[in-house]
């Protein structure tokens, strides 16, 4: 009888790395391999990398040597965007044998395969295999396959778009992910009514740049509009948010024909990442906060309570006291859902890293708790704004689910109260415009359930089924 092959996968970053790596996960199950949780001892070890920060870089360092501590004998393959932009660093560290770029990740199965063939016959190279494509080579888009589904039983990510022409002057991700390309509008159409016929309930559009998909060609009908349109009339019982809209290719006009669709979700990432033209302008972020703000007004008119979560840098350089105040009043004022906080990570290659006025840690250290501060605020705004309001929440968690990962800690004060009141059924999911809520009752996993959200708790909302 021969033993399977054993591959664990990692992945660090975006959605877009997490939809690719299912799509691996797939490949590497059909062609025979067990696939296997990254802690455990495995044959092979898949991380999908990300760059979008130093931390970034560096837990992708730190776990290419977790896994050879696990099995120094494995096969370690590194790919994603860490690996695009610097290969020779990967390459140079010990155990690493197959460095892939963002558009060769098609070929690492094959190149795995083949190590394993030469680890069993002895037959080894010291230098490993390094497959990386200059990203001004990176023009077209590459198919993985279709996923059948994701870790969650409820919500899928599916991948639409991929690479950036933005070029901010503090990002690498086009250096990583290349020039703007689409996926097939019939390959989405196909894995969306798959994965919902399948039983997921909520399908997650997702790419670099979200907004790009189908601008190549946009003399021919394509766009995310014509997508939405043909998403929202197919059968079954589930709904669709978009991952992220860059305001730098949108505006109040573009967001106001995307609320007819009454599939979308009442939710949208829209980053920001400063409050001041001065610091938009030279972070080459092609909007100004009036435009920013005429967003918001177009989305809030239509639901007061449309979820709005964002991102925002701090300590970009030359950001003056001003400029970051102007950042502190934008998050004060815009009832924020969420917002992502970053101190400005200086990338080599990038513009922004050239610059002499680079703000010192301590100053990127300081704004970051205040506004931080400031986002944990306008969140609890937020949510005790949409008290007593009715939304459709997805169902994630029933009470025979354990608590795991990320959620651990999530609701347990308010589980343990609920208990001692005699209350033990709850579910758990999230609404549609993206506040997580723990609704007493059970409820099937997988369906959306119209709720009733009756107060802000730590963590999100409770509320009660309708």
């Amino acid at each position: 009888m021969v033993t399977k092959k054993r591959a664990a996968f990692h992945t660090l970053g975006c959605k877009v790395n997490q939809y690719e790596t299912e799509a691996l996960i797939e490949q590497f199950r059909r062609a025979g391999f067990e696939i296997v949780g990254e802690d455990q001892t495995a044959d092979a070890y898949i991380i999908n990398t990300c760059t979008v920060t130093n931390l970034a870089d560096r837990k992708s360092r730190q776990f290419i040597r977790r896994a050879r501590k696990k099995n120094s004998e494995a096969v370690i393959a590194v790919t994603g965007c860490y690996a695009q932009v610097k290969p020779e660093e990967i390459s140079s560290i010990e155990g690493v044998e197959i460095v892939c770029g963002t558009d060769e990740k098609k070929e690492l199965l094959h190149l795995v395969e083949e190590r394993l063939v030469e680890k069993d016959k002895e037959d080894l190279e010291n230098i490993p295999d390094v497959k990386v494509l200059p990203h001004d080579e990176l023009t077209q888009y590459e198919e993985l396959g279709h996923i059948r589904g994701m870790g969650s039983r409820s919500r899928a990510f599916i991948k639409i778009q991929d690479g950036c022409d933005n070029y901010c002057t503090y990002c690498l991700i086009p250096y990583a992910r290349g020039r703007i390309r689409s996926r097939a509008e019939k390959d989405i159409i196909e894995e969306v009514q798959r994965l919902t016929d399948a039983g997921f309930a909520e399908i997650v559009l997702t790419g670099i740049n979200t907004a790009y998909y189908g601008r190549e060609n946009a003399s021919a009908g394509g766009g995310l509009e014509p997508l939405l349109a043909k998403l929202n009339d197919l059968s079954g019982d589930f709904r669709i948010r978009l991952s992220s809209l860059e305001p730098t290719m949108i505006d109040a006009a573009y967001v106001k024909r995307l609320l007819p669709f009454d599939r979308l979700c009442h939710h949208l990432h829209l980053a920001l990442q400063s409050g001041s033209d001065r610091v938009l302008t030279e972070m080459h972020r092609r909007y100004t906060m009036k435009e920013y703000r005429e967003i918001l007004d177009v989305l809030r008119d239509f639901d007061p309570e449309y979820g709005v979560s964002t991102d925002i840098i701090v300590g970009f350089p030359g950001e003056t006291e001003r400029d970051f105040q102007e950042s502190v009043k934008i998050v004060r004022e815009a009832r924020f859902c969420k917002t992502h906080v970053f101190p400005y990570s200086p990338r080599e290659g990038t513009a922004a890293s050239l610059r002499t006025d680079q703000i010192p840690g301590t100053v990127k250290h300081e704004r970051s708790k205040i506004l931080l501060e400031e986002a944990d605020q306008a969140e609890q705004d937020f949510l005790r704004s949409c008290t007593g309001s009715f939304r459709d929440v997805l169902i994630e968690k029933t009470p025979e689910d354990p608590v795991t990962g990320e959620d651990q800690g999530i609701f347990e004060d308010e589980k343990m109260t609920a208990e001692k009141d005699g209350e033990k059924a709850f579910s758990e999911g999230y609404t549609d415009n993206y506040i997580k809520t723990l609704i007493y009752g059970s409820a099937e996993t997988g369906t959306i359930r119209k709720v009733r959200l009756n107060g802000v708790m730590d963590g999100g909302m409770r509320g009660e089924l309708v």
